[in-house]
């Protein structure tokens, strides 16, 4: 007898719907699965035969065929464990097919039957959604995922015994119950405040202009100043994530494996280890797995100490930095994932951290200051908008009993500026003026007589590149929304300038 069970797959971020042919017929005993299925899949045959037979149901001794398909594309994981066992007690007349057939079916089973969490079920619950699948069944550790995804009614069995008593209509099952973003949003935890910071006011109005505009931003200073401190505070100043920005986060944490509360209920904020590899920060491996650009999607990126990163996995940032995408192929898979985040980098100008400094003397030599900076490629650098050099903290300041001003004061006019860009950008997948295209640049970004002629006379100068110019012209739109202004005037080009030339005075 042959049945057909709904289930779901994976492929990059994105579900595909994946139906589960079983074919019980009579022949000397066998459990084949097609459909290229890899080892996890492969393996399923043994949890499926156990948890039937530990269930209180009987596995049947015939020949059993089981395709998944569409057959042409790789299947993943132990995600098909349920459906697979639905399938073979369906086509063998121990489940009535009318019932299991209308729903979808996800999760590992155990060797005792029990149903097990899987990773990407909030992509695979969103396909679900657009094949017009209504109904699901997952296990109780998806439950959180499922929270958020309205218009699928999620039951969630505890094992295989529980889910065929359902079917007999001799039990009730939980149902994930529906959760409202806006009031788990409430409960997001913010990062160090910034009224702990001493001093560097400078880079402080750096960070919140970044966080305006999304702008990148990188740190240059002694060791000690405080700049891990300042990029580690920036998350408390972000504007709060929207629905939308969330929902594509949490499908790549999701995938990845990485997800905790159901859903990102605040901005990501990655800050992986210098000793990471090209694959760990881009994205790769066998699966081309994404990589921690992907996971900063929709957030931020911190990249401390950056000179000591392997050069070949800062320069895989270029694409990402400027496409707000990166594709990673392989030989078994190419994908593209979405990697629209914000650098911050912080790096001492030297190998003993004092070049440039007006407090301490250098002790490096000049070959090895520039060996030490030539890490940094020119083409990386263009790409970061803000560019900031921070000193030492004195002893008056860091002694300074009075507070600096707090992160909820400061996040507010950040909020105020984004609010300004959502409307600007209404209609697009546009959320900050850093992710503006030249058609927008040319429309948002118009400069007076007095303001072309400052940017000319800073571009001929400081040798900027047509990326410079534009980013130049990026943050200054930014530095107006700060402070409310509907066009660009001198003194937001000047502000932005001043952030755009310490390559100028390092690199040089």
């Amino acid at each position: 007898m042959l049945a057909k069970i709904k289930s779901l797959g994976i492929t990059g971020i994105d579900g595909f719907p994946v139906t589960v042919e079983c074919d019980v017929a009579p022949g000397l005993p066998s459990f084949e699965i097609v459909g290229l299925p890899d080892t996890a899949v492969k393996e399923s045959k043994e949890r499926v035969r156990s948890a039937i037979k530990n269930s209180g149901f009987q596995f049947p001794l015939g020949r059993i065929t089981i395709n998944l398909a569409p057959a042409d594309v790789k299947k993943e994981g132990p995600v098909y464990d349920l459906p697979i066992a639905v399938g073979i007690l369906t086509a063998t007349g121990q489940l009535d097919g009318e019932t299991t057939q209308k729903g979808a079916y996800l999760g590992e089973l155990s060797l005792s039957g029990e149903i097990k969490g899987v990773r990407g079920v909030t992509p695979m619950l969103i396909c679900a959604l657009n094949e017009k699948i209504d109904t699901c069944y997952i296990s109780a550790e998806n439950v959180k995922e499922a929270s958020f995804i309205t218009g699928i009614t999620a039951y969630v069995p505890k094992n295989l015994q529980e889910l065929a008593l359902f079917f007999k209509q001799e039990t009730m099952l939980n149902v994930a119950e529906h959760k409202n973003f806006d009031d788990i949003l409430k409960e997001s935890a913010l990062g160090t405040d910034f009224k702990y910071i001493k001093g560097q006011k400078t880079a402080r109005l750096a960070a919140e202009i970044s966080a305006a505009g999304g702008h990148n931003l990188i740190l240059v200073g002694p060791p000690g100043a405080g700049k891990t401190m300042i990029a580690r505070a920036i998350p408390s100043i972000l504007p709060s994530i929207s629905f939308e920005e969330a929902l594509e986060s949490t499908k790549i944490h999701s995938v990845s494996g990485v997800l905790e509360n159901g859903i990102l209920t605040q901005r990501p904020f990655r800050a992986p280890h210098h000793t990471a590899s090209m694959a760990a920060l881009s994205g790769g491996g066998n699966k081309a797995k994404p990589g921690e650009v992907s996971l900063a999607h929709n957030g931020v990126l911190f990249l401390d100490e950056l000179p000591e990163y392997n050069r070949n996995a800062l320069e895989a940032l270029r694409q990402p930095l400027e496409d707000g995408v990166i594709t990673v192929s392989r030989v078994q898979q190419s994908a593209k994932y979405p990697a629209n985040f914000m650098l911050v980098a912080s790096m001492n100008p030297c190998p003993c951290g004092n070049y440039g400094s007006k407090t301490n003397k250098c002790t490096c030599s000049q070959s090895a200051i520039q060996k030490y900076l030539s890490k940094i490629s020119g083409p990386l650098l263009d790409r970061i908008d803000l560019q900031v050099e921070v000193d030492a903290v004195s002893y008056e300041e860091l002694t300074e009993k009075e507070l600096q001003e707090d992160s909820a004061t400061i996040r507010q006019r950040v909020e105020k500026a984004r609010k300004i860009q959502k409307q600007r950008f209404v209609g697009t997948k546009i959320y900050c003026n850093a992710q503006m295209n030249e058609e927008m640049i040319k429309k948002f970004c118009a400069l007076d007589k007095n303001a072309q002629m400052l940017l000319e006379s800073a571009f001929k100068t400081l040798n900027m590149s047509a990326r410079g110019y534009n980013r130049v012209l990026k943050v200054a739109r930014t530095i107006a929304d700060l402070n409310n202004e509907e066009n660009i005037s001198t003194k937001h080009i000047t502000l932005a300038i001043s952030f755009r030339n310490l390559d100028r005075k390092y690199w040089q």
